[in-house]
């Protein structure tokens, strides 16, 4: 049986209104809830991007920009596109299910504190691939993401090194107080499940040989570290965090 977009989108909003009824209902159970919340988040990342599925049905917009930004939320940079699910940006849409540019068209491609945001290895290593197809050759992919090998090196951490992680980190987070030992900080550090509609679970901890990997198998000539760009990055990410480019 097919189903057109007009229904489909229909079946979500309904969804998303059953969805909202149930969280409301004093019965609903803790980890139903949990559950819901989550389904809640995917059902909006899901009207955004239907959305751009509508305006650009063979998943290529008209658009040909030479840098672009994925994910970076509220952090614009002068020149670069921004492709996010979630508002504000240039386009919505969710590159878990590709990144909707034509091949070999961007000379610069950035991305930082997004990859541990997606589930791995499907969509991780996808998105990889996507960044490798749309890149003109010589193009460059930048990413940066929490350093897993920053956390685990101070395993057990001294007093001073775990509070400055939690201080940087998680100051504004109501999850502060339950971090009670160093092996709960590597636990948010590695798979942030705070209940929370502010902020997204952490799926995969990365290094700088993870990246390597992963950017290697896609097909790229070269990772190497990248030398941090307040220009281009924020620089409230580069303490604790590990950037590489890839070439094409």
């Amino acid at each position: 049986m097919t189903i057109d977009r007009d229904t489909a989108r229909a079946d979500l909003h309904h969804f998303g209104a059953q969805t909202a009824a149930l969280l409301t209902d004093p019965a609903t159970t803790h980890g139903l809830a949990r559950t819901l919340r989550a389904v809640a988040k995917e059902l909006e990342l899901a009207r955004h991007h239907r959305a751009g599925q509508k305006a650009w049905p063979d998943g290529r917009i008209d658009e040909k920009p030479a840098k672009v930004q994925i994910g970076g939320g509220a952090h614009r940079i002068d020149g670069f596109f921004d492709i996010d699910a979630v508002p504000p940006a240039d386009l919505l849409w969710d590159v878990r299910e590709g990144i909707p540019l034509h091949d070999a068209t961007v000379r610069f491609l950035f991305s930082e504190h997004f990859l541990e945001h997606v589930d791995y290895p499907r969509s991780a290593k996808k998105y990889a691939r996507e960044t490798h197809r749309v890149l003109a050759p010589g193009g460059q992919v930048v990413t940066g993401v929490p350093d897993a090998a920053h956390v685990l090196k101070q395993y057990p951490a001294p007093p001073a090194e775990a509070t400055e992680m939690i201080e940087r980190w998680y100051a504004n987070r109501n999850c502060r107080e339950d971090i009670d030992t160093f092996l709960d900080l590597i636990n948010y550090v590695f798979r942030d499940q705070d209940d929370d509609p502010t902020y997204n679970p952490h799926y995969w901890a990365y290094d700088f040989e993870k990246l390597v990997q992963l950017f290697t198998e896609a097909g790229f000539r070269k990772v190497e570290p990248w030398p941090f760009d307040p220009r281009i990055a924020n620089p409230k990410r580069e303490w604790g965090s590990v950037y590489v480019v890839a070439t094409k």
